[in-house]
């Protein structure tokens, strides 16, 4: 554990403490994750490991391990279930990538473009399918539930973005409803676990399980900016893909809410075309920076990461707060 002061201000903490505080913890996540990965079928256990080296940020396990050691729990069944929600968000991945035709994940080849769609849809049943039966194993039905029900939204979250698929008509409501299904429940899933784990009754139950929403929120939004405003090579993929892919983001609608002297007729050609031969890349990020679009995003980003740090105000200071607290902070600022 790193030598963190525990009644310092999160404004302390480095990102490096941060993953301190439970890095034993999520060295066995990863054990975890590559023991469940095997098969006998050799194909399944030779993508696993691709996946595995392609590393991630591992954020939802290390929300989870947080919110239960926030809580006073430290068992091994916290462990079990972060390796869980890791493969939810695993399968999730593989499936968006197929839905994007996407050919980059993290800067190296996509599962699917490597092996196809055909093994990459059943890779992502596979570990959908492993997650269940991981939380299974735990003997807890509250948590098999929560899980589940998860599983189901951010299902019916990419049914929903296929629907709205090119529709300049999107609003910020419709938006924030697709970030919630698709990103910010299992992070309030992760969080809630942790505090369900500690049995620490409702009112703080709910105060973590806000801290997750809102903190999943922002760190969608964050990826919204990143695709009009970070670097190519940084980001691992082209930048404004999201558009290209059809994908109207927030962005995109804050940008048709300002629009003026063409703005929209540039935004839906770059739809019709899933491309950027009619209007450049660069005309819609400069026109997003310019009609304050990118600032509007950034702003109200801001705003849910300030939400998750005061829902964190029910809880006794500590430096698992203080890593909790610091954490939208470090959304904010990322690269990629």
């Amino acid at each position: 554990m790193a030598s963190v002061d525990p009644v310092g201000g999160p404004s302390t903490l480095g990102l490096r403490e941060i993953v301190r505080l439970v890095e034993d913890d999520l060295v066995r996540v990863e054990e975890i994750f590559e023991e469940q990965a095997r098969s006998d079928v050799g194909l399944v256990s030779e993508i696993g490991r691709y996946i595995r080296e392609g590393g991630g940020k591992r954020v939802r396990p290390a929300l989870l391990l947080l919110a239960s050691r926030l809580c006073g729990y430290r068992e091994e069944r916290a462990v079990v279930l972060a390796a869980t929600v890791e493969f939810i968000h695993t399968a999730t991945l593989l499936h968006d990538d197929i839905i994007d035709e996407a050919t980059t994940r993290r800067g190296r080849r996509s599962v699917n473009n490597r092996w196809g769609n055909d093994i990459t849809v059943l890779l992502g049943d596979f570990l959908y399918t492993k997650s269940m039966a991981m939380a299974l194993s735990q003997d807890n039905l509250a948590i098999l539930r929560l899980l589940s029900d998860v599983t189901l939204r951010m299902i019916e979250g990419e049914i929903l973005e296929i629907e709205r698929d090119g529709d300049m008509k999107v609003t910020e409501g419709d938006h924030l409803d697709l970030i919630r299904r698709k990103t910010a429940d299992l992070f309030a899933a992760a969080t809630r676990i942790g505090a369900l784990l500690g049995e620490v009754g409702e009112e703080r139950l709910g105060a973590l399980t806000s801290y997750g929403l809102n903190l999943g929120i922002c760190f969608q939004m964050v990826d919204d900016l990143l695709d009009f405003t970070a670097e190519e090579e940084t980001l691992g993929k082209p930048v404004a893909n999201d558009l290209r892919e059809g994908k109207v983001t927030l962005p995109m609608i804050f940008l048709l809410r300002r629009a003026v002297d063409g703005d929209a007729e540039k935004v839906r050609a770059v739809l019709e075309d899933r491309g950027f031969g009619r209007v450049s890349r660069e005309e819609i990020v400069r026109l997003a920076g310019e009609r304050g679009a990118l600032d509007e995003a950034r702003s109200l980003a801001e705003t849910y990461a300030e939400a998750a740090r005061s829902d964190l105000a029910v809880f006794e200071r500590s430096a698992y707060r203080d890593a909790l607290e610091a954490l939208p902070g470090f959304i904010l600022a990322r690269d990629h």
